[in-house]
């Protein structure tokens, strides 16, 4: 899927232009904090930007095939929101969201999950989550 126009409003429901929001991290700006790192992750899912979404995942927990494409039909993303941001450790982080999905024609999914988050050499990694 093509990234969006500089005057796109980003998928991540930030009401920002994607350029000036997901978009710089996309590009290689390092993220500067665990909620914008989940953000980012979240808007490439919308773009199905697997390149991003590896290289912003911990190696010792990224899974070999990502499921972009899943094969009963095609991802509709339908909205992300962030319920909670909290700092564990100089260089931990976890936050909450409500990231909500379709599958093909199917219903919608909601996915409600802690995430966490380590930083290293001065970029933010997604490790893993806990469904809710």
């Amino acid at each position: 899927m093509p990234k969006p126009s500089h005057s796109s409003i980003c998928p991540c429901g930030s009401g920002r232009a994607y350029t000036a929001c997901c978009g710089r991290y996309h590009a290689g700006e390092a993220a500067p904090d665990a909620e914008a790192l989940m953000r980012s992750r979240y808007s490439a899912f919308v773009l199905k930007d697997e390149p991003y979404l590896r290289a912003s995942w911990h190696p010792d927990t990224c899974p070999a095939d990502l499921h972009l494409d899943e094969a009963d039909g095609s991802t509709t993303w339908l909205g992300l929101s962030v319920k909670h941001h909290r700092i564990t450790g100089p260089d931990t982080a976890e936050v909450e969201f409500v990231a909500r999905y379709r599958i093909g024609g199917g219903p919608a999914v909601r996915l409600h999950e802690r995430s966490r988050f380590v930083r290293g050499d001065g970029r933010w990694l997604y490790v893993d989550g806990d469904h809710l």
